[in-house]
């Protein structure tokens, strides 16, 4: 099963996901894959992921990976990825074909994989080349991770409406 839950900052879809991920996984652990990188060293964001950490408390096996999905997925267990923006973010430099190619290899493993994506789109065309690029990619992934995934939720204000 892929799962893809997306919506706007903090609007309940890392919960959502949370939620999921645990009735999929039955009576295995299942694992969260948390794509920040923090070497910048942003306290703001430490912030957000130390509730995360709270909010997940111990029924998950935290895997921290930036880049690359492929090397942390393995077939017949359950993953939360939290989140798809961030792993964009990361891998800014990357061409689209590189990220779905990615996207496509662990969609094709035999296990579940509920991904967690911020809706950025419904804002104004940033000003600066890389803001553009990663608004860009958002959506262009989105689209993707639609067509891949099984089921797909919008999620806002702690609501869960299926599109797919």
């Amino acid at each position: 099963m892929k799962i893809l839950y997306f919506g706007g900052q903090k609007s309940g879809k890392t919960k959502a996901g949370i939620k999921k991920s645990l009735e999929l996984s039955c009576e295995k652990k299942p694992y969260y894959i948390a794509t920040y990188d923090n070497s910048f060293g942003d306290d703001s964001m430490q912030n957000r992921i130390n509730k995360h950490i709270l909010e997940r408390e111990e029924n998950f096996i935290t895997i921290e990976e930036p880049k690359d999905l492929v090397k942390v997925v393995q077939n017949n267990n359950t993953y939360l990825i939290d989140c798809v923006s961030m792993w964009l973010f990361n891998n800014l430099e990357e061409k689209e074909e590189v990220l779905k190619e990615q996207l496509k290899k662990i969609c094709q493993k035999e296990t579940n994989i509920i991904f967690i994506l911020n809706d950025v789109s419904n804002g104004i065309i940033p000003f600066d080349k890389e803001s553009r690029r990663f608004v860009d990619f958002t959506g262009l992934i989105g689209q993707e991770l639609v067509h891949l995934c099984d089921e797909v939720y919008e999620v806002k204000f702690g609501l869960e409406r299926r599109l797919k």
